[in-house]
């Protein structure tokens, strides 16, 4: 009978400790629209790179966060919604772009303040977006040396002379 009190004891601790991690994951995370935060929706072109969760940031710091992306099946455009911490008043003239922590890091959704005097209001969209840029994509332009540049109907790349060494 005492071995079966120590399992029960154990798997009970087990669960507790758990249930813990969970709870500090969450916390961390911000899973969720917190109660101390408003709305804001942009369109995306891309945001490769970007789930719930994402860090959304100003100036390097933790302003909110990414709560949904939907595609919208009539643009083709990624709609995401942010939660943006109270106290953070954004002018509505700021800019919102997918960013990247570096070659191999993650990704995040950077605002990049405007000068205006009047703000967003909860539930607004913020226009000014800029898409993810694919990091594959510009090492392969990099590496190809300009492979990819327009012809002309002759054949030649566009803005050349035939016969003159450019």
């Amino acid at each position: 009978m005492s071995e079966n009190r120590v399992e029960v004891l154990t798997g009970a601790v087990v669960l507790a400790v758990a249930a813990g991690f969970l709870f500090w994951a969450g916390k961390g995370h911000s899973f969720g629209t917190a109660a101390g935060s408003y709305p804001l929706h942009a369109s995306f072109r891309s945001v490769e790179g970007v789930t719930p969760g994402t860090d959304v940031r100003m100036a390097g710091v933790k302003i909110g966060t990414v709560t949904d992306i939907r595609l919208d099946t009539k643009t083709f455009f990624a709609d995401t919604a942010i939660a943006i911490n109270k106290g953070v008043e954004l002018p509505d003239d700021s800019q919102i772009i997918v960013a990247s922590e570096g070659l191999m890091g993650g990704s995040f959704i950077e605002i990049l303040p405007g000068g205006s005097v009047d703000n967003f209001a909860p539930g607004d969209e913020i226009l000014d977006t800029q898409g993810a840029v694919s990091t594959l994509g510009l090492l392969m332009k990099f590496v190809g040396g300009g492979a990819d540049k327009p012809k002309d109907a002759t054949g030649t790349d566009a803005g050349t002379t035939p016969g003159v060494p450019q």
